[in-house]
């Protein structure tokens, strides 16, 4: 039985890829997705530890991630992480992410005696729900003024005549 791939970076950890792990793993997801009551920890000895759901639920979602062939970041919230590392995490260009710590969207501290910024995961995590927020109320918003104007009765090839007349109308302007 080959070893599990090691950590890229402390608290990483990669879906197993050979095959004796990857059925491993699928017979674990199978009796996770069978089985939701709170369940037991058996140690070597046969000595047996109930799990507090809290660790049950959190072994279900890396069981799901690692199953769907991604990785699992573990990290307590407070961790602190680099601006790289944030950008990184959020999936943004590390000069991005600069502009969202000046601008005061997401906390950081500054590392004594140098210009280097660490960011707390937590706040990451908070940014990342307001995000989320923003974004289902701006779709919301767009659903809601489409369906009063009506623009889902209108079939897509208006739409497309409406955008060339448009395009006609700009292109003549710039001509006049």
């Amino acid at each position: 039985m080959s070893t599990p791939t090691a950590p890229r970076r402390k608290g990483t950890f990669f879906p197993p890829t050979d095959a004796t792990n990857l059925d491993a793993l699928m017979d674990l997801s199978k009796f996770l997705d069978h089985h939701d009551e709170p369940a037991a920890l058996l140690g070597p000895d046969g000595e047996q530890i109930p799990l507090p759901l809290e660790v049950y639920s959190t072994l279900t979602q890396i069981v799901e991630a690692m199953r769907a062939h991604r990785a699992v970041v573990v990290a307590p919230v407070d961790q602190k992480l680099s601006t790289q590392e944030a950008a990184d995490y959020l999936g943004i260009s590390r000069p991005t992410l600069i502009k969202l710590l000046e601008s005061g969207k997401i906390p950081y501290e500054t590392v004594d005696g140098s210009r280097h910024r660490r960011v707390e995961l937590g706040d990451l995590l908070d940014y990342q729900s307001q995000r989320t927020v923003e974004r289902r109320r701006a779709l919301q918003a767009l659903v809601a003024g489409a369906e009063e104007s009506g623009l889902y009765d209108v079939p897509a090839e208006d739409y497309h005549e409406a955008i060339r007349t448009a395009r006609h109308e700009i292109a003549e302007e710039r001509k006049g």
